[in-house]
């Protein structure tokens, strides 16, 4: 499975005059797609400046070109997509796993974690209202899936005009699944504390505090 790189930032408020700091995670439903050998994980410490893999020459990354040449030669080959896709995520190239991704989904329009990869590229791209639709989508199929629709809550928080109404929802409709869903809590406390709610921030921090000691 392909998932977006954890995306990790840290929120400092005020709330009853205590300060409290946190840092949050995405969801889990994305941990899988940097698990690869460990040839592959060398791959996501290329050096500034290197050439687009897509442009890469004379076999220096054989293998990536390899995959990326197959799916491009190989278009209605699903494997060879989700391949070429895995390999640009290794080395956080999301605008390229996209390209791969939406031919595999093309493919196999129904299939699933497809379609759950693509909304993660869709998000590490920062194309936040793609990742939306996408997510969108996947929860139409599994509507109890709360990894998926945390993450589609965070889409609302990243994008340049916030919609934190929108984010708090899905982070509510997550934990009403699962009330201690750790990152769920984390992000609605963030939203909460965006939105200026710190009423609701202290209330869902005290809660995350509970569900984190468990």
């Amino acid at each position: 499975m392909i998932n977006k790189e954890n995306i990790l930032f840290c929120i400092v408020g005020l709330f009853g005059g205590v300060i409290i700091g946190f840092m949050f995670a995405n969801s889990m439903n994305q941990k899988a797609m940097l698990q690869a050998g460990q040839a592959n994980q060398q791959m996501a410490g290329l050096p500034s400046g290197h050439p687009n893999i897509g442009d890469t020459q004379g076999g220096s990354i054989p293998e990536v070109q390899a995959a990326i040449d197959t799916a491009r030669a190989e278009p209605q080959n699903f494997d060879a997509q989700i391949k070429a896709a895995e390999m640009y995520y290794q080395i956080q190239r999301f605008d390229g796993a996209v390209e791969f991704l939406e031919q595999a989904r093309k493919i196999k329009p129904d299939d699933y974690n497809t379609i759950v990869n693509l909304a993660n590229a869709y998000f590490d791209s920062n194309k936040y209202e793609e990742a939306e639709k996408t997510y969108q989508l996947a929860i139409e199929k599994k509507p109890d899936d709360i990894n998926v629709r945390t993450d589609l809550g965070l889409t609302y928080v990243f994008r340049p005009n916030p919609d934190y109404e929108k984010a708090i929802k899905e982070f509510n409709g997550a934990l009403e699944k699962n009330p201690n869903h750790i990152q769920a809590l984390q992000n609605l406390t963030v939203a909460y504390t965006k939105k200026g709610d710190a009423a609701n921030a202290t209330a869902t921090l005290a809660r995350l505090k509970t569900a984190d000691a468990t």
